[in-house]
């Protein structure tokens, strides 16, 4: 935009536009806002452009295209935020990995407008390999990718769980990072934007006026560290997220999304999810029927940290049965696993069961705090065999710190277990048969979790355990073993734990045509940030943010961990009956 005027000018134009709605089909879509209960959904069908009539125009970019973005909650549950508020006129863009929409400069969906037409862009950014959609996202639609060039609007606004994760490393490109969950102060933020906007106020202006709001984040302007935002105390999950949007077109076909819980109570060292969620909350089951019988949808899909804790899970399941719905669940803990749950699954269709072991021996499994008992899995393997399931999927992570040939001569006689168990069940019958699929992930050491001091495994050797991992499987009759590219874990890791220098690497990716060409042109050194233990003093990039956790309490865990000792989990009493990580001072 090259001046103020220019941009009420484009306001003005905003305001008189309209576009018909797609025409997509229409059943079972309805959309419904009751007062008090954030309610709004489309369904399959397309949300009309919206008329501004004094409203401020905001562009939520979702990164990943538009398969990606309607199978991921977390912006749907900002848009719902957003779109429900008469003050404000929300639009949705999924650009692509080169930062397109349709092959083309981004565009909105509802009016087809450029993404620089809005003086506000709003990001839901969820994995570190999204990095690369931004730049090129903003160098397509006209505006400068770096924040210091921007003399202008529009104002670059970055959330989701990368905000308060580690935002270092794209903090040169975001005006404002927004800190925590967006149930609470997201709503009133945005009314300050307006505010300030409608009064004609510059970029350094707006940016100083909203500096320290909570929940605000702004490179070189707040004060840190900034305190994540939670929406509620431990306990009950107040407005749980779910699918604005359903298609057939989503990596989750025809599926509304259902958030069941959030945060995870075990503590499990290596997960981030489960410490930059705390405290940890169940959503209520009246709550979620409304939710459903509201949206009306063909299938649910059930989402959560720790579907198997949630005391309702079953008698929801079978409510959803009762409503003539489809349903599918998220991975579940082994431990979590009943002969009543099972066969109810069995019964209602699902045919493919998830289960996390995630270390490859008890003792990697006592450094990880995972806290399962080898027993309680071969249990859940017994009666997924013995009830007709005829997929079972494993999760598994490799790269641990001082894992040992050791440590995998067990898992290869846990595996020969797993086989023996399955054979005696009628999951080792030719007509019952029950496909076993081992996947694996490479360790990736994440900010706010003890594996922050951690160094990464080489790719090499990560390799090399890839490589020996599927030799081991190939005398199994019907396991098969898939693993994920340790090149890209070791990049995920670079782009987790990295500090602001390394804008200049995402500059050159998104420039010369991604990150293998990238890391040949960039002269910065992975190695400083993947492969050494950190200090136990040092200070780390992302702790500009404040999680809640005590870094003191990450640290203990970390020592506790090189050690191989398990530590309990978060209290059953609550937060504030619980003098452990911190977060009974936080909230």
């Amino acid at each position: 935009m090259a001046n103020r005027g220019a941009e009420c000018a484009l306001l003005m134009r905003l305001q008189s536009r309209y576009v018909a709605p797609a025409d997509h089909a229409t059943t079972n879509a309805r959309e419904d806002t009751l007062i008090g209960k954030r309610a709004l959904y489309y369904g399959v069908r397309e949300p009309e452009a919206p008329a501004l009539g004094g409203r401020l125009p905001v562009a939520i970019a979702v990164p990943g295209g538009e398969k990606n973005a309607l199978s991921t909650l977390g912006w749907q549950s900002v848009y719902r935020t957003l779109s429900e508020d008469p003050g404000l006129a929300v639009e949705r863009v999924f650009p692509d990995k080169l930062g397109l929409t349709d092959g083309g400069d981004p565009k909105t969906r509802e009016s087809n407008s450029p993404l620089s037409s809005f003086p506000v862009t709003a990001w839901s950014v969820t994995f570190e390999e999204d990095f690369l959609t931004l730049p090129r996202t903003l160098q397509a639609a006209g505006v400068p990718p770096l924040a210091a060039e921007r003399s202008r609007l529009p104002l670059v606004i970055l959330g989701g769980p990368i905000a308060f994760l580690n935002p270092a490393p794209i903090a040169p490109f975001v005006d404002i990072f927004w800190v925590g969950e967006a149930e609470g102060e997201f709503l009133a933020f945005h009314h300050k934007l307006k505010e300030l906007i409608f009064d004609g106020q510059d970029r350094d202006t707006i940016l100083e006026a909203v500096k320290d709001h909570p929940g605000v984040y702004i490179p070189g302007r707040s004060k840190t560290p900034v305190k994540r935002l939670v929406s509620g105390p431990m306990g009950t999950l107040n407005d749980p997220a779910f699918s604005c949007f359903i298609s057939g077109h989503a990596t989750f076909r025809d599926t509304l999304l259902l958030e069941v819980n959030r945060g995870c109570p075990y503590g499990c060292r290596f997960c981030a999810a489960g410490f930059i969620y705390r405290p940890p909350r169940h959503a209520d089951i009246d709550e979620l029927k409304r939710i459903v019988e509201l949206t009306d949808p063909p299938k649910i899909g059930l989402v959560g940290t720790a579907l198997t804790d949630w005391p309702e899970l079953l008698p929801f399941i079978k409510w959803i049965h009762g409503q003539k719905k489809k349903f599918s669940l998220s991975s579940l803990r082994a431990d979590g696993i009943t002969e009543d749950l099972l066969v109810y699954l069995r019964e209602r269709g699902i045919r493919t069961i998830t289960l996390a072991l995630e270390g490859a021996s008890n003792r990697l499994r006592n450094m990880m705090a995972k806290k399962l008992d080898p027993q309680d899995f071969l249990n859940a393997v017994r009666l997924c065999a013995r009830y007709g399931v005829n997929h079972l999927k494993v999760y598994l992570i490799v790269g641990w710190p001082d894992e040992t040939e050791e440590d995998y001569e067990e898992l290869r006689a846990f595996l020969e277990e797993v086989v023996r168990i399955r054979s005696e069940e009628p999951g080792g019958r030719k007509k019952q048969f029950m496909r076993i699929t081992i996947g694996i992930s490479s360790l990736v050491p994440k900010p706010f979790t003890p594996f922050q001091w951690a160094p990464m495994m080489s790719e090499e050797k990560l390799n090399a355990r890839m490589k020996m991992l599927r030799q081991m499987v190939k005398p199994f009759k019907g396991v098969t073993l898939h693993h994920d590219n340790p090149f890209q874990a070791r990049l995920q890791g670079l782009l987790a734990r990295g500090g602001e220098e390394l804008a200049d690497f995402i500059m050159l990716a998104a420039e010369h045509g991604g990150w293998k060409k990238a890391l040949k042109r960039w002269d910065g050194d992975p190695s400083q940030v993947l492969d050494r233990e950190r200090g136990a003093d040092e200070v780390f990039p992302w702790e500009v943010i404040d999680i809640g956790v005590r870094r003191e309490h990450l640290y203990k865990e970390w020592q506790r961990a090189k050690e191989a000792k398990t530590s309990a989990g978060c209290s059953a009493k609550g937060c504030t009956q619980c003098a452990g990580c911190g977060m009974e001072e936080f909230l």
